[in-house]
């Protein structure tokens, strides 16, 4: 088949949407399909050689996070050349309701259209409002994704209609192996978090307190910090005799990203809201690192209600803290948590999950076809 995949978040920017897109187009490459992806991108150099760039985009607060989109005449212009040279079988879009590119494409799009809801909003007075207009355009799609039950729910409450349920993918051979950093995680244990540092839904704040607890008990200590955001400003937040044991990367590589799962003895995801899957969760499970995360719904589903990594209270830093130092304390039970991880995670195995997201391009290819006649 020859599918396109849209992107509506810039691709020189990390983010779990855009590496769901790049790991479904590889892995559709991989099964012999033809595929181009087009996104806003900053960097055009930079980009694989699928991916059109549909030029650069603009920050736009939403869904709880400042996310940059792309919209207006020219990647209007952009997207209908490119649906128009690409002549797919199967358009699909991401994130329809955003306002960027998946949603110029389902308007200038006549053939099948399959879109995927990430993000887990129900109560988005935006989408409420953004109704009449959207409809216009998802009324187009002929098949629908949720990558999450509370993607779904989103896209029941707001857009109608149902979707198939498809999770998350995770390239589990890629996370499986590497060498930790040099010199990490030390005799003295090793916290690690990975996300953007400047958005306050991935509850990077709510980790630090828990370190001022946690880190005055263990003079030994270390937390890593992975992502992108302002270095200076996480700082200033951690106390002065503890700021020594806590080391920020910043952006980094995918290779740096895997060997910073290997690098901890205790991967933290103290996510506040907004999560519909938790696509970080999953890289840290196919890494077998041992982990806790809030008990978000969506983080719940995705440890199996906590075998296969344990959840504190969501926002509570003594909660957090406390279930740290178990782990730190129990081996064995570290053990345990990377063992079941390791095994739960082949559900999200990018080799399963592909053939499921082809089975809905195969089922809605004879519905348009009918619906041209």
């Amino acid at each position: 088949m020859r599918i396109g995949l849209v992107c509506p978040y810039s691709w020189d920017v990390p983010g779990g949407v855009q590496e769901h897109i790049r790991d479904l187009a590889e892995a559709l490459i991989d099964l012999g399909h033809e595929v181009s992806v087009i996104s806003p991108a900053d960097d055009d150099d930079a980009l694989p050689d699928y991916v059109v760039p549909a030029g650069r985009a603009v920050a736009f607060p939403y869904n709880g996070s400042v996310a940059r989109l792309a919209f207006g005449p020219l990647s209007a212009n952009r997207v209908r050349k490119w649906v128009r040279d690409g002549n797919f079988d199967v358009l699909h879009v991401h994130e329809p309701a955003a306002p960027s590119l998946s949603l110029l494409a389902c308007w200038v799009a006549d053939g099948p259209i399959v879109a995927t809801m990430h993000g887990a909003n129900p109560r988005s007075r935006a989408l409420h409002v953004a109704e009449p207009i959207l409809r216009s355009a998802l009324e187009k799609i002929s098949g629908r994704i949720a990558v999450s039950e509370a993607a779904r729910t989103t896209l029941v409450e707001h857009l109608g209609g149902d979707a198939v349920l498809i999770p998350n993918g995770v390239n589990v051979s890629r996370f499986a192996k590497a060498e930790p950093l040099p010199g990490w995680p030390g005799e003295g244990g090793a916290i690690g978090f990975l996300g953007r540092m400047d958005e306050p839904r991935k509850g990077l704040s709510v980790l630090l307190r828990a370190f001022e607890v946690i880190g005055r008990q263990r003079p030994g200590l270390r937390l890593l910090i992975a992502g992108p955001g302002d270095a200076e400003e996480v700082t200033a937040k951690v106390p002065a005799e503890l700021r020594d044991r806590v080391v920020l990367l910043g952006q980094v590589s995918e290779p740096v990203k895997v060997q910073v799962y290997h690098s901890v003895d205790v991967f933290c995801a103290p996510n506040t809201g907004g999560e519909s899957f938790g696509v970080v969760l999953a890289e840290a499970m196919a890494a077998g690192a041992p982990i806790v995360a809030s008990d978000l719904d969506a983080f719940r589903r995705v440890l199996r209600g906590g075998r296969a990594g344990e959840l504190f209270e969501n926002g509570n830093a003594d909660d957090l803290a406390a279930a740290i130092g178990r782990l730190l304390d129990d081996p064995a039970r570290r053990a345990e948590l990377s063992a079941a991880a390791c095994a739960a995670v082949r559900d999200y195995d990018w080799q399963t999950i592909v053939r499921d997201v082809v089975k809905v391009y195969e089922a809605v290819l004879p519905t348009a076809a009918a619906i041209a006649l």
